[in-house]
């Protein structure tokens, strides 16, 4: 069985290409508008659990919110990036652990986003997540979205790549190696005790467009259209990105 990836040695590289690009910018300005849409993050402070948190950047949101976070990763070396980012907060425990051997404590709202593409087996680790809620807390899961992976592949003429299943023999480090299908997800989560009160794509259509550079130099009109249809049909389902938020029933 493949081994669950991890950014040791690439931890920078990780930070500056994903977080220092609009891409990284805007997905993570999106999974703050529905977390904030569906839970009062403004009122009493909650305990909560960003597991593969890598860097941290949910971490610095929450905390700025006066939450208590409880950071997790695999890489040492990310955490360590965190580590210097927030070493002075009193509100942050920072733990190198992977999510299967986390201990049994339940938190109030729990972030795994754009993690179980890197896992081996997504499964067993939603599980987990859900074990760690509080009864009514939420669980806030993203994922790389195998069918927006396929479809943008099949628009940008990767013709053969897409016939060879999407693998190659020499796999980037920083591109996901096991994306999900949201409907796979959403029909797992069916058997466990949750409700699911939120589903969005994110990005939709800013990895779509033609001119690049209107990435940057319509960011903020783009981002209007992001928030406008990412929660609508058919839209939600091109987002690279497949968000839902789960509320534990018991």
């Amino acid at each position: 069985m493949k081994a669950d990836q991890n950014f040791d040695d690439i931890a920078t590289k990780f930070e500056h290409n994903i977080h220092g690009s609009t891409k990284g910018k805007l997905r993570h300005e999106l999974f703050l508008h529905h977390l904030t849409n569906i839970i009062d993050l403004r009122s009493s402070p909650m305990r909560i659990l960003d597991a593969g948190g890598g860097t941290g950047t949910m971490t610095q949101a929450m905390l700025a919110l006066g939450h208590e976070v409880t950071l997790t990763d695999i890489s040492g070396e990310t955490l360590a990036i965190a580590k210097a980012k927030f070493a002075t907060n009193d509100k942050l425990t920072l733990c190198h652990q992977d999510i299967l051997s986390l201990p049994e404590t339940q938190y109030d709202l729990v972030i795994c986003h754009a993690v179980l593409e890197w896992l081996s087996d997504p499964f067993p680790v939603i599980q987990k997540l859900v074990a760690l809620l509080k009864p009514a807390g939420y669980l806030s899961l993203s994922f790389f979205n195998q069918d927006a992976q396929r479809f943008s592949n099949i628009c940008y003429g990767n013709f053969d790549y897409v016939e060879q299943g999407m693998k190659v023999k020499n796999q980037v480090r920083l591109n996901p190696n096991n994306p999900q299908r949201p409907q796979d997800i959403l029909a797992f989560m069916q058997d466990l005790p949750v409700n699911i009160v939120q589903q969005a794509g994110i990005r939709c259509f800013h990895d779509y467009l033609k001119d690049k550079t209107q990435q940057t130099s319509h960011y903020e009109q783009l981002k209007r259209l992001e928030l406008q249809y990412g929660e609508q049909q058919p839209y939600l389902w091109f987002g690279k990105y497949f968000m839902l938020i789960a509320q534990r029933t018991i």
